[in-house]
């Protein structure tokens, strides 16, 4: 499992160029997964939203603007200079119905209940105890409430050659060239490579006492939006 201590450190030193690097790496298609991710969402009309492993906001700002305005969004993330990078953002566009605040998915600074949908995008990879950041998720949604988890998975078989040379030999030159940071993109790779398969996560999930979990692959298999109730 990731060690948190490093995963911080790495997502505080790319943190300046982390959009950036998102863009370019995925030729945009980023958007697009969080926009499906944001469409779930808003479908289940929830009144309160974590987005759990916020990082820079992208999916909490997406969700300010999508979902009714007397709806909270509440971006959490354990990352300082990530938070630094949100709070930018929401300085330059304004939405009285989001907030940004520091906090551990390991041990979320939250009371029972409290959210009607919990989103996590690319964040579930990078946590060192998944069934504890599974458990704290069920923990702070009220009962019926909501959980989505957009994440890489397991491409098309045809795909996968080409996806680990991408993964393998393009994507850290390109993104240490962005950010200066080789290293945290070669990281990237192997915490994909390490990650369950869309069956194998459906399980996780089951087993942390969620129900109607179920899994839509993206992009020949490349991503999946995960959707399950407490």
């Amino acid at each position: 499992m990731p060690d948190p201590v490093a995963v911080n450190s790495m997502f505080g030193r790319i943190a300046h160029r982390y959009d950036l690097a998102n863009r370019v790496l995925s030729g945009g298609i980023d958007i697009y997964w969080r926009w499906r991710l944001v469409s779930a969402v808003r479908r289940s009309q929830p009144a309160a939203v974590l987005d759990l492993a916020t990082g820079s906001g992208d999916v909490a700002f997406s969700l300010a603007s999508r979902l009714p305005q007397s709806a909270r969004i509440v971006g959490m993330d354990f990352c300082e200079p990530m938070l630094r990078e949100a709070a930018s953002k929401l300085a330059l566009h304004p939405s009285e119905n989001l907030e940004f605040k520091p906090g551990d998915a390991l041990a979320l600074p939250l009371p029972d209940g409290s959210f009607d949908a919990v989103t996590i995008a690319f964040g579930l990879r990078n946590m060192a105890d998944r069934t504890r950041c599974l458990s704290e998720i069920r923990r702070v949604l009220r009962p019926g409430g909501r959980l989505f988890i957009l994440e890489f998975s397991r491409p098309w078989s045809w795909v996968r050659p080409f996806y680990a040379f991408h993964l393998r030999h393009v994507v850290p030159g390109v993104a240490g060239l962005l950010t200066g940071d080789r290293k945290a993109y070669e990281y990237l790779g192997e915490s994909i490579g390490e990650f369950p398969g869309r069956r194998d996560l459906c399980s996780e999930v089951l087993e942390a006492g969620f129900a109607g979990v179920s899994a839509t692959a993206m992009t020949a298999g490349i991503v999946a939006l995960h959707e399950a109730r407490r």
